[in-house]
């Protein structure tokens, strides 16, 4: 029996250049499935004639008509050879194996590499090395159900809710669940942007819903070791000071970095404080500096606006000190930079500082967000009581091996 083929020619009058003018798409329908790529030809909207899919440019016509004639020759010598053709395969014919990928594994490379490219520009490689796992995961995937890729085209809403289930069984957490719809979505949007799909079929998956987020702070005596265990290389130094400069000031590690001597200025009084607008909200913090944190500042530049006052490096370079001053301090967790804005603000509100303060000094959008500080400062303090009344309990049980003297005496 032999195969259903037709050749359509359109444009996408939403898709605009700058110039006025937008690409000549064709689209190849072979027993009923499609398969679409850019002719490589523009024109100006107003001089597309839908009904026949041609332009008032006869030269632009001409390398349209020859095009058509390529195809229909193409269809004819690969339906000979293979005895079947499809929307594909006669495209991959056409524009020389595939320019444009059609499945998704082969999608997520390329996109991860254009990643690459753009991470070496922001000077920020975080998307990309998160893309690297989030792909990995819809390999893995694919593997699990015998399947090296897949096309875009066959895949279905069951696909995402089975994905689901399946980083689920993995073990895998509501937030990183999350980031691997976003890259499976991702990809089959660009894959929309292409045409190659008409819409996402997985609109209606929806993400997980992520529990409360948890800020993760040093306690007091955790600072007190990392202050008093200097690091031996340079840049591990550089990292524990910047480090020490934030749990003092609330400061963000890209706040610190784009930290400039004129942000210091000075009361009547002589007191130092920092104003500068935070750069993820750009809402103003006014922070009175404490004596180390003045200390600290001493030992960098504070004259020379050309350069920041601490010359920290990439994000990324500092991660490995990071970890490295954590393992010394003998902190359990992994440690984060960030741990130590959140150590700031459960530190001032231990300390009594009303909240309003630290709200301005940390340069929240709204004080919600500064009364999560009051509930971790809260929760600590339920955990400690919890433990003393465990100690007493242990202590009824066994007066023996655990006599303790009575603060209060009877006379």
């Amino acid at each position: 029996m032999r195969s259903t083929f037709s050749i359509l020619y359109y444009i996408n009058r939403g898709k605009v250049k700058a110039d006025g003018t937008t690409a000549i798409m064709c689209r190849i329908t072979i027993d009923g499935k499609s398969s679409v790529f850019t002719t490589g030809y523009y024109c100006n909207p107003e001089c597309w004639n839908t009904k026949n899919g041609t332009v008032k440019d006869g030269r632009a016509n001409g390398l349209l008509a020859d095009l058509r004639a390529r195809l229909e020759t193409s269809y004819t010598n690969l339906l000979k050879e293979m005895g079947m053709i499809t929307a594909e395969m006669l495209k991959n014919e056409i524009t020389c194996i595939g320019t444009v990928p059609v499945t998704l594994l082969k999608t997520g490379e390329e996109e991860r590499e254009r990643l690459r490219i753009r991470s070496v520009a922001i000077n920020s490689t975080s998307s990309y090395r998160q893309s690297k796992s989030t792909q990995a995961y819809l390999h893995e995937y694919l593997l699990s159900m015998g399947m090296n890729d897949i096309a875009f085209e066959d895949i279905t809403e069951d696909f995402g809710w089975e994905y689901k289930l399946y980083l689920k069984g993995k073990g895998c957490g509501a937030s990183h669940i999350n980031h691997c719809l976003t890259w499976l979505n991702r990809l089959i949007y660009i894959a929309v942007d292409r045409e190659v799909l008409r819409f996402n079929p997985l609109a209606d998956v929806p993400y997980e819903k992520k529990p409360t987020g948890k800020l993760k702070h040093i306690s007091r005596a955790e600072l007190q070791r990392i202050m008093e265990q200097p690091m031996p290389e340079r840049l591990q130094e550089l990292t524990r000071r910047a480090f020490i400069f934030s749990c003092f000031t609330g400061l963000s590690y890209v706040d610190v970095k784009r930290l400039y001597p004129s942000h210091i200025e000075t009361t009547l009084d002589g007191r130092k404080y920092i104003r500068i607008n935070r750069k993820k909200t750009d809402v103003e913090s006014f922070i009175p500096l404490h004596p180390i944190a003045e200390q600290i500042l001493a030992m960098y530049n504070t004259t020379d606006e050309s350069n920041p006052i601490f010359p920290l490096p990439k994000r990324d370079m500092l991660w490995y000190c990071i970890h490295e001053i954590g393992i010394v301090a003998g902190i359990k967790e992994n440690l984060s930079y960030h741990a130590s804005r959140h150590s700031f603000g459960t530190l001032m509100l231990s300390a009594g500082v009303p909240i309003e303060s630290i709200s301005k000094m940390m340069g929240h959008t709204s004080i919600k967000t500064t009364q999560g500080y009051a509930k971790v400062t809260d929760d600590k303090i339920s955990e400690d009581m919890d433990k003393l009344m465990k100690r007493r309990q242990k202590q009824k049980d066994n007066p023996r091996q655990s006599p303790v003297p009575s603060a209060v005496h009877r006379s």
